[in-house]
């Protein structure tokens, strides 16, 4: 299928999810009528705020997975390999100690903050422990290093701060439950832009998947196209995973998918991935409220079971 029909597909497909997505409720497939009070407030202050959020954190998902895989030539990296999800789970850790402290700096920022804060200084950390982004081997190994080391000092945090422990879990898991529109709004200026530039760069990817040496005999500025993509991929990963937590495997299956559709190119690559990153956390959402109703799932949960079933899935048939 052509990358253009398959836009649209994936357009339509999302469209039916969200319309979903203001269906379902704990108690299943319920329209709540608009011409109660109740009914409205649910509908428009509730799942649409989360349905949308779902979609765009989704799409910021899959739009970082497949600038990671490109930039690391790799088809198992995955928006959070340089330390941005360690780092977002330590800033929230240190919010939430804070909030017992109304005088510090940290309570102000709250959880989106923190998580956002966190997660730009675990990619700080590993840029600066690669000593800059001309080497993509030596970041990806930075990276690593600062999950690890960050996530250490995360559990070193809630171990000295056992009150923290179930806030902790529930952003670990993932949600989309408490995204308000304005969370909506910024993730929607974030994600525009960021995949405008990120096409901007897809000949540079496309040179990149060549190897190294042969992009630079192309006449690429790789230093700028890499520090470019980073800081794409560092912006997108943060501001998802501040709204949302850590949803697993979206931003790693949702190029794999696309890809398996003979898509190759890079420019289409990166607007298909961002629809189908839209289109699984949006379904992945709406199956976490009725798959246990009325109890909910937290949609990281079922991103990780189905996501981890696909590529379980693939490399079995490959």
């Amino acid at each position: 299928m052509k990358p253009a029909k398959l836009a649209v597909v994936l357009l339509c497909m999302s469209a039916v999810a969200l319309g979903l997505g203001l269906a379902l409720g704990s108690s299943g497939l319920v329209w709540p009528w608009a011409d109660s009070a109740m009914g409205s407030m649910v509908l428009w202050e509730i799942r649409f705020p989360r349905s949308l959020a779902a979609w765009l954190a989704g799409a910021l998902l899959g739009l970082a997975g497949a600038i990671a895989q490109g930039l690391f030539r790799n088809p198992l990296a995955d928006p959070f390999l340089l330390g941005s999800a360690s780092g977002a789970a330590l800033g929230v850790a240190l919010a939430l100690v804070a909030m017992g402290n109304a005088a510090s700096w940290l309570a102000g920022l709250g959880l989106t903050g923190g998580a956002f804060a966190g997660a730009l200084l675990g990619v700080g950390l590993a840029i600066a422990l690669a000593r800059g982004t001309a080497h993509t081997l030596r970041l990806l190994l930075g990276g690593v290093v600062v999950g690890v080391v960050l996530g250490a000092v995360t559990s070193l945090v809630g171990n000295r701060n056992p009150q923290i422990l179930s806030a902790m879990q529930g952003f670990s898991l993932g949600t989309t439950a408490f995204v308000s529109l304005a969370g909506c709004a910024l993730m929607a200026c974030v994600f525009l832009p960021s995949l405008a530039a990120a096409f901007g760069l897809a000949k540079g990817l496309d040179g990149l998947a060549l190897g190294a040496d042969t992009a630079a005999s192309l006449g690429l500025p790789l230093g700028r196209i890499n520090a470019a993509l980073v800081l794409l991929l560092a912006l997108c990963t943060g501001t998802a995973v501040a709204h949302t937590g850590l949803i697993a495997f979206v931003g790693l299956a949702a190029p794999h998918m696309v890809r398996a559709l003979g898509v190759a190119k890079h420019g289409p690559l990166l607007v298909l991935s961002s629809l189908a990153g839209g289109l699984l956390l949006c379904l992945a959402d709406a199956l976490a409220r009725v798959a246990t109703a009325p109890e909910e799932l937290p949609a990281g949960v079922v991103t990780a079971v189905v996501g981890g079933a696909y590529l379980m899935f693939h490399l079995r048939k490959k």
